[in-house]
């Protein structure tokens, strides 16, 4: 089958999108509405710079900032049930608005202390939607947060999320794992505005990804398949940038610890229809350089350094075009010491003094949305375009070898407020990637893994009630690899694989109701939300998985999952408190054979099976003084389960009933944050109960070993010495805890850091 252009897959996607929209789009058109209104805050005094948004049926559609006066104007909207929510400083407000029968409205927004802001979220459906009207088990961390809390790395932000598992190997630079819900370490798809980050298969090492710019970073637990199709499997994390607002310039400069230096700069502002956002960073380490605790000799090669660059440039027409382009570009270079810390086995070969490995990640993505009849129709249209390249390098006393991800995407898709609260989304998306490795060989020649994916989606969101909101979504994929030539290796021979198609539907449904009749933006002192959500998610087998194996025809992984959970609020919305219980189902997992010949005659199947089921429990408090604190415990028990066909066998070396490895089933953490003038101050813990692990040099083969509990504490705090300069400081490990988040690498002592922001606006 020839491989369709870029120009064809466009054109194809688009005329197919339409159809499916059509039926609901004819009926939607409706009369407009004009919409402003004025902020304050608790204590009646305009709020000035408030983040205003408009929320419909099919989506956010417009957004303002407000004036020195607190005022706003959101221009001509679609006829409908609208939520209008405003975000400042800690404060959030939202109000419920409905634009059918006047001829247009002014709203009074009083902001309040909020434990969880009203933001848009852009993750949990085919749409942008505030976060009270999202049924899912959903988090926000907001960029504001992660620069007072000195965050710099999506692991350590990741770290404190309910449910989520993150594992280091050693410092900063290093592999870092994030395993969902007990879920695997390449469950879990994570987009940077929409791109994806994950290599074919859906692996990806967290330390790849800078946190820079951020506006905020969403995380959906559960599988997500029915949004986003393969590699959502246990979840999505998006990571997005900030546009937009005054002009501005940021730049700043940082020293620590281990020889830790770092020098980052940013630019982000709008001028009439153009907004834009600009900034580089570098981070050097030079590692740990002291003895290895495993023999006591020296420990070099441990230094890592990594450099990025990111631009994103937006225009939006008074009709309401709204055009979007973004480039990115980051590059790693890092020791590889391996393992020199716990040896229980007493297997230790030695630091080495060799390996290295260098990243180069680079992508470019294009976003196009179009409302049909002007810029307040109920009718919209999105068209996506990206393209991505990623590879690895690595050197080793062997030689040297390289891996890579070359990635093209597109998606259309038609967003319709079919009624006043109803919005359906439709569309197409077409994935072509290719795997390359320099062990992915036909005899001596080095071939790659192309596959294919053509996925056709509809999606409904209702909120017909105020205190009832629904989401239900199909999602039906094609994927397609394409024939693989033999490789006649003495070793492990694989035959000729002719092209594999696998069909795959996934669907997803959520739905929520508040328990108490007014409404969060009425002023209610407590109210009560239940919420429940249903799904299932696929990931195709990454490169090596097909490369490595005589089975010609292997599948994805399957996840199903159920959760129920009830969220709290009292203090009007200053203390926020949510429960969530879950129960993930993993089928058809990607396992050598081995001896369990009875189960398959290939090599690797999908034979085996595991379970995870546990409870996430949340707590977040904020104060009308600055003053803030979360924490979060999450319980979590997995189990291995009997192979298909094989009754009480599992894949050696486990045993039916055995945790997963590195699956914590207590974890905790919490924190303090105090943001108050020109000081901020903050402290974080996190702990986790002990876990089994692998044997460090040769990993599960070499055996299975306990890995001890531990806690980590860090604190620090900044200082604002003018509008332009503010200094700041922390210190990580701050009681210089002796752990290891994965056996045989030890995690860095206590560290202190010490930099300077600066920062000018317009």
């Amino acid at each position: 089958m020839p491989r369709p252009t870029w120009l064809s897959a466009v054109l194809i996607t688009c005329a197919l999108s339409l159809v499916l929209a059509l039926g609901a789009a004819l009926p939607a058109l409706a009369q407009s509405a004009r919409l402003d209104g004025r902020v304050t805050d608790p204590d009646g005094r305009p709020v000035a710079g408030a983040d205003v948004r408009l929320a419909g049926p099919a989506g956010a559609e417009r957004r303002a900032t407000t004036d020195a006066d607190g005022r706003f104007d959101l221009g001509e909207v679609p006829a409908g049930v609208h939520l209008v929510t405003a975000v400042a400083r800690g404060l959030s407000g939202d109000a419920r608005v409905d634009l059918r029968r006047t001829p247009g409205a002014s709203v009074d927004l009083r902001l309040r202390p909020a434990a969880v802001s009203e933001a848009i979220v852009v993750s949990a459906a085919q749409v942008d939607q505030p976060l009270s009207r999202t049924p899912d088990s959903v988090s926000v961390i907001a960029g504001a947060e992660l620069a007072a809390r000195q965050i710099g790395t999506l692991g350590e932000a990741l770290a404190g999320v309910p449910g989520f598992s993150v594992a280091r190997s050693g410092g900063p630079g290093t592999l870092t794992s994030l395993f969902p819900r007990g879920g695997e370490s390449d469950f879990t798809l994570v987009l940077v505005d929409g791109v994806r980050a994950n290599s074919f298969g859906g692996g990806l090492d967290l330390s790849q990804v800078p946190l820079a710019d951020v506006d905020r970073v969403e995380v959906v637990r559960g599988p997500q398949s029915a949004l986003y199709g393969s590699d959502a499997i246990g979840g999505v994390v998006q990571i997005v940038t900030r546009t937009g607002g005054p002009p501005s310039l940021a730049g700043a400069v940082e020293a620590g610890g281990r020889g830790t230096r770092r020098v980052s700069g940013s630019t982000t502002g709008s001028l009439g229809p153009v907004r834009w956002n600009a900034g580089g960073d570098h981070l050097a380490d030079d590692g740990y350089t002291g003895r290895a605790p495993a023999s006591g000799e020296p420990v070099t090669n441990d230094d890592a350094r990594r450099a990025s660059a990111s631009a994103t440039v937006g225009w939006r027409h008074a009709r309401g075009t709204d055009l979007a382009a973004s480039f990115a570009y980051v590059e790693t270079d890092r020791g590889a010491p391996g393992p020199y810390g716990s040896d229980p086995a007493g297997r230790f070969f030695g630091v080495d003094r060799v390996s290295r490995g260098a990243t180069a990640r680079r992508t470019f993505g294009l976003r196009v949305v179009q409302p049909w009849f002007g810029p307040a129709s109920r009718v919209r249209q999105r068209i996506d375009v990206d393209v991505a390249d990623y590879d690895l390098t690595f050197v080793s006393p062997f030689g040297v070898s390289a891996t890579g991800t070359a990635r093209a995407h597109a998606r259309v898709q038609t967003d319709v407020a079919a009624a006043a609260a109803l919005g359906v989304s439709a569309g197409l998306e077409w994935l072509d990637e290719r795997g390359t490795s320099t062990f992915i060989t036909a005899g001596s020649r080095e071939v790659p893994i192309d596959r294919r994916v053509v996925g056709v989606f509809a999606e409904a969101r209702w909120t017909g009630h105020a205190r009832a909101s629904a989401t239900a979504g199909l999602r039906a994929e094609h994927i397609r690899r394409d024939a693989l030539e033999a490789h006649p290796s003495p070793f492990s021979p694989r035959p000729a694989f002719a092209p594999d198609v696998v069909s795959s539907i996934n669907p997803k449904v959520a739905v929520s109701w508040r328990l108490t009749s007014t409404a969060p933006s009425d002023g209610a002192r407590a109210w009560t939300r239940l919420r429940a959500a249903a799904g299932t998610g696929i990931r195709p087998p990454d490169a090596f998985e097909i490369a490595f194996t005589d089975n010609p025809s292997l599948r994805p992984e399957r996840s199903r999952s159920m959760e129920a959970g009830v969220t709290q609020a009292l203090a009007a919305g200053a203390l926020q408190i949510d429960g969530t219980f879950f129960i993930n189902a993993y089928d058809d997992l990607i396992v050598s054979v081995g001896r369990l010949t009875a189960a398959s005659r290939f090599r690797t199947d999908n034979i085996s099976n595991a379970r995870a089921r546990g409870l996430e429990l949340s707590a977040a408090w904020r104060h009308r003084l600055g003053v803030s604190a979360r924490a979060g415990y999450t319980y979590l028990q997995t189990e291995i389960r009997d192979v298909d066909g094989v009754p009480g066998i599992a894949p050696a070396p486990y045993r039916v009933g055995d945790p997963l490895l590195r699956r914590p089933r207590h974890q905790f953490s919490g924190g303090v944050l105090l943001v108050r003038g020109r000081v901020s101050a903050f402290a974080d813990l996190t702990a986790r109960g002990r876990v089994l692990d692998a044997e460090p040099a040769w990993g599960p083969s070499g055996g299975l070993f306990p890995n001890p509990a531990h806690a980590v504490t860090s604190a620090g705090g900044a200082w604002r010495l003018g509008r332009a300069v503010e200094v700041y400081g922390r210190v990580s490990n701050l009681f210089d805890a002796t752990y290891e988040e994965v056996l045989g690498y030890p995690a860095p002592g206590r560290l202190a850091f010490v930099g300077v922001r600066l920062a000018a606006a317009r």
